[in-house]
């Protein structure tokens, strides 16, 4: 009889989660073997994808320092994932010591593990919610208690629309927290983009996304960019994400993840 991995009580280790494949795909362990073969599947076709995840990963932290420098001292990471160490309030607090931190995710094992790995602070704190929900989320007691709208916010969205479909319309779920979001606050956005991307590599990773709890939404570079409508859109811009900082030499990759950082007027 095959090895049934344990899971806390609730969580279905037989369904691919989405949170749980990346984690894998970083090199964590906080996974399961439905996760593990569903990443195995895509990187048979596109090798280099941890390189991609990796090359995400160092766009979150970079941007997070980015904005810290300019004086952001409260983050909301909507879409947060499994911790993966630097997170995001240890690379914020680097440069601001008291930086306020809301991570936010629908998956419910990201809530465990993130409740049991985080330290414990009253400035940092994890909370189960959905995007596709955004008043719901703003409403939270956490992100009312941490996050004043009033001030300028960090609002991270990383790897998170391509798990909203085009029914789900991810433009008008950005444009109600950009209605809350005070002048001078940052917006960062990045997901998987159709322009660039292999083909088979992304059939695959839509195939087994079908019944995983979101189904994978590629978009083109141009939707992605309405996104970011009412922001002013920082150079490069909507970019591939290894492009933010080139300096790096991080060769292209056969999936695309597309990438850009907004600031409101």
């Amino acid at each position: 009889m095959p090895h049934q991995e344990s899971a806390p009580s609730g969580i279905d280790s037989t369904r691919m989660s989405h949170a749980r494949a990346y984690d894998y795909v970083l090199g964590g362990k906080d996974n399961f073997a439905v996760d593990r073969e569903a990443a195995r599947q895509v990187i048979a076709l596109a090798p280099d994808l941890p390189a991609l995840g990796k090359a995400q990963r160092r766009f979150l932290l970079r941007v997070t320092q980015m904005c810290a420098e300019e004086g952001i001292r409260q983050f909301l990471d909507i879409g947060a994932g499994i911790p993966t160490a630097p997170n995001v309030h240890q690379s914020a607090r680097e440069i601001v010591p008291d930086a306020r931190v809301v991570y936010v995710d629908n998956d419910p094992i990201v809530f465990v593990h993130n409740q049991a790995l985080l330290s414990p602070d009253d400035n940092v704190v994890s909370i189960q919610a959905d995007v596709r929900r955004p008043d719901e989320l703003l409403a939270a007691p956490e992100v009312q208690q941490l996050i004043d709208f009033d001030q300028p916010v960090l609002l991270l969205f990383i790897g998170l629309f391509h798990l909203v479909t085009d029914a789900e319309d991810p433009a008008a779920i950005v444009a109600r927290f950009r209605e809350r979001m005070a002048p001078g606050s940052y917006i960062c956005i990045s997901q998987f983009c159709a322009d660039g991307s292999d083909p088979a590599a992304r059939a695959k990773l839509e195939e087994i996304s079908v019944n995983s709890p979101a189904p994978m939404t590629f978009r083109r570079r141009e939707e992605i960019e309405r996104f970011f409508d009412g922001f002013e859109l920082l150079p490069p811009g909507v970019v591939d994400v290894q492009q933010w900082w080139p300096d790096e030499n991080a060769p292209p990759t056969m999936l695309k993840v597309a990438a850009g950082v907004g600031r409101k007027r």
